[in-house]
């Protein structure tokens, strides 16, 4: 058998194929956002602030809103309850002209005394329901928030400090003081003791 009778193989040696590129996204990341890329990042990020900043105003206004609202509630008759202020003190100015022993001697005046007396518990109690309410003053330490000093009264029995005359009685309305209590405070007594509150006014 000669050498052209033997069948032909096909060659068994696998044909080496070129070896692939790497891909266009693989080289674009590696080489970084392109200069639109970084463009748009950053409108991205100054858009987010903004909208942060215009959540964080709206909250801001919202709240503002809502206290003046309840300002409104709170403070709407301040300017009414300031004129009525005035009925208040001539109410209190006639009980104390009406002199004790004249109210136990004389039946017409103890009547007197007893319907402005009924007058001005109506009157208080009115007040009391719009939250205007009577600054405590007699016997309490001079506090400057809540009143006014109009003189000075020689008491060695009561600490210095002390209001010990009320000449008008002060108010609040809510929170906020309506009216000063005008008032005498005690001078030439012992020096209150510490953490009393108020204010010493000895020198």
């Amino acid at each position: 058998m000669t050498q052209q009778d033997l069948p032909q193989t096909p060659d068994e040696t696998p044909e080496i194929e070129p070896a692939a590129e790497p891909a266009a996204e693989a080289v674009a990341a590696e080489a970084g956002p392109t200069p639109r890329e970084a463009e748009l990042e950053a409108e991205v990020s100054k858009l987010k602030d903004q909208l942060l900043r215009a959540a964080a105003e709206t909250e801001n206004v919202r709240r503002r809103l809502e206290q003046q609202a309840e300002d409104r509630g709170k403070y709407a008759v301040t300017k009414f309850a300031e004129d009525v202020l005035q009925v208040a003190d001539n109410l209190r100015r006639a009980l104390e002209s009406i002199p004790v022993e004249g109210r136990e001697n004389d039946p017409l005046a103890h009547r007197l005394a007893e319907g402005v007396e009924l007058t001005e518990r109506g009157l208080l109690a009115s007040f009391e329901r719009f939250g205007v309410k009577r600054v405590e003053a007699l016997g309490q330490r001079f506090d400057p928030n809540f009143h006014q000093a109009m003189m000075e009264v020689e008491d060695p029995s009561k600490p210095s400090g002390t209001v010990v005359v009320e000449m008008q009685a002060g108010y609040t309305i809510a929170d906020r003081l309506l009216r000063p209590a005008m008032v005498g405070v005690s001078k030439g007594g012992p020096k209150p003791a510490p953490g009393d509150g108020g204010i010493d006014t000895t020198v």
